[in-house]
């Protein structure tokens, strides 16, 4: 336990020192200054607009901003689905795979597209080594890019003066990958080679065992998909084992730099939104909000796993829940994994969760299920904390008799309708299909675990799927049409009514007067806003998600207390 919590200890260390260099870093990117990449990376930046005929000063209104994203995502998903149709006659194919089954092609194009990288199938038996390099881990790059650049509007539309205009997408996506995910993926490739994760183009490898059986030892590209799986909150594993496998994730110092790539962005994106606003307080006081929510969580978790199993100790067994947990790490890294991975819509994992214990499966779906805010996805999870700012700032608003403003924007009744559709748009769709899933047959077929924890996987499969998050319970066999069609659909419902209408504020904002603040304001860089902040976060997902959750994990967590499982 004491070496759990020293590892803990230094990781958030290690974070807290390098994501507020990187939000600035990022901020200068993003306002177009020069900075330490610019000798190397202005050349290709500008290269790619001359390619691809982008008018760099241009700026767009939030309409037009919205189409070129929707564009660039449907042409992914089209382009990402003829790939996998079409694989078996392609190159870079040693194995032989043919054609991905239709719904799975579907499901996966989907899913990578909307960066949320939930995988129904086993990637070293399916895809091809072309498939994994230019369908996945490129949507890698570009998917985490417009993640990224659809919350930039927003940040710019507080300081916006009457304008009308939010930015250029194209220019915001070529940023975000030119200066940002492709250096770091460089980077962080080298370092995962130098650990020991695969980066091969042979054939799979077939040996003998010790008792004479044969085995496949599958190989492939598998460290620059890695790199950027983690940077770019996709999660998405080269092998279906995650980042439990020992090609993907060999050693400790390997799983603490992954675990950093996963938290980096997402936690610098709030020092970004404070340097561009020229506020750095507000970015704090965001990154606060967001890192005790995730403290809270991650300690309910820790206090979970530490403890023994009830029904194992009734066998004797002491110590440690250590059930689907690597030797190699151990329960506080597996926790902490968990906790990064649930919390930042990243999806990768070391650990099992299906085997985690009831409370702490509980905190996983919830970091999920309110929209993964505490620090989130790539830009995406800002703008879902910057909704529940809408949304504290309301009710503060509605205390004092007074319209809401944040950052000297008025919130009127157009800002709160659609900050309420990012709120509750993906928990609509995710407990609609979970018990759609669970009161048909076809749902149910899938299930390998009866009860309270068979729910917990259906409830959490789609909250996985509406947070475009990706992570499983694993005990649900989602390969299946049923759950490959609905699963797609709350993954486009979890992205794109949660960009949309972040994008349908940011052009409102941009249009409005700033307003000086005055005796009356609500300070929103202070202590008491972060705690109004916290609160509004829990007591909107518990009231939204409770019902469910009863049912589910805290059913589960009170059953085992007798030494009954499921």
């Amino acid at each position: 336990m004491t070496q759990d919590v020293v590892y803990i200890v230094i990781f958030l260390i290690v974070l807290a020192l390098l994501a507020p260099l990187t939000g600035r870093y990022m901020a200068a990117v993003f306002r177009g200054r020069r900075n330490l990449l610019s000798p190397v990376a202005l050349p290709l930046e500008r290269l790619i607009y001359r390619l691809c005929r982008i008018d760099e000063k241009e700026e767009t209104t939030w309409k037009a901003y919205v189409f070129d994203f929707l564009c660039f995502s449907g042409i992914s998903l089209v382009g990402l689905i003829l790939l996998q149709v079409v694989q078996g006659r392609l190159p870079l194919n040693p194995q032989g795979f043919g054609q991905v089954r239709w719904d799975t092609a579907i499901n996966t194009a989907i899913s990578f597209m909307t960066n949320t990288n939930w995988q129904a199938y086993g990637g070293e038996v399916t895809m091809t080594y072309l498939t994994q390099m230019l369908g996945l881990t490129v949507q890698n790059f570009v998917s985490a890019a417009a993640g990224i650049a659809v919350a930039l509007p927003l940040i710019r539309a507080f300081t916006s003066k009457l304008k009308g205009t939010v930015g250029n997408f194209w220019v915001d996506m070529t940023r975000a990958v030119v200066y940002v995910l492709l250096p770091l993926s460089l980077i962080l490739s080298v370092a995962l080679l130098s650990q020991g994760v695969v980066q091969s183009f042979g054939a799979y490898a077939h040996v003998q065992t010790l008792e004479g059986d044969k085995q496949v030892i599958p190989l492939g590209p598998a460290a620059s998909q890695v790199a950027i799986k983690q940077l770019g909150s996709n999660g998405g594993g080269f092998f279906n084992g995650n980042s439990a496998h020992p090609f993907e994730n060999p050693t400790p110092l390997s799983n603490f730099i992954e675990m950093l790539s996963i938290m980096l962005i997402p936690m610098a994106l709030c020092f970004t939104f404070g340097a561009m606003i020229d506020n750095r307080r507000q970015g704090a006081a965001i990154f606060w909000a967001m890192m005790i929510l995730f403290l809270l969580g991650l300690c309910v978790c820790l206090a979970a796993e530490w403890q023994e199993n009830p029904a194992l100790a009734r066998l004797g067994v002491t110590g440690g829940n250590m059930e689907g947990k690597e030797v190699r790490f151990g329960v506080g890294p597996s926790v902490l994994w968990g906790q990064a991975t649930t919390v930042t819509s990243n999806g990768s994992v070391n650990s099992m969760h299906d085997s985690m214990m009831p409370l702490t499966g509980l905190v996983y779906m919830f970091n999920i299920a309110v929209g993964e805010v505490v620090f989130g996805g790539v830009g995406v999870g800002l703008i879902g904390m910057l909704m529940y700012a809408v949304l504290t700032l309301f009710l503060a608003g509605l205390m004092i008799g007074r319209t809401p403003e944040f950052l000297g924007k008025k919130l009127e009744s157009r800002e709160m309708i659609m900050a309420v559709i990012v709120v509750i748009a993906p928990a609509i769709a995710s407990l609609c299909f979970a018990a759609l899933a669970v009161a048909t047959k076809t749902g149910l077929a899938s299930l390998n675990n009866a009860g309270p924890h068979g729910l917990s996987e259906i409830l959490y499969a789609y909250f996985s799927a509406a947070g475009n998050n990706g992570s499983a319970f694993a005990g649900l066999n989602s390969n299946t049409p049923f759950y490959n069609l609905t699963t797609g659909f709350v993954m486009l419902v979890g992205r794109f009514l949660t960009i949309v209408p972040a994008l349908a504020i940011a052009g409102s904002l941009s249009a409005k007067k700033s307003v000086p603040p005055s005796s009356a304001t609500f300070p929103t860089a202070s202590a008491l806003f972060v705690g109004m902040l916290v609160a509004v976060v829990i007591i909107v997902g518990a009231l939204t998600f409770f019902p469910a959750l009863v049912l589910g994990p805290v059913l589960e967590h009170l059953l085992l207390s007798t030494g009954r499982v499921f």
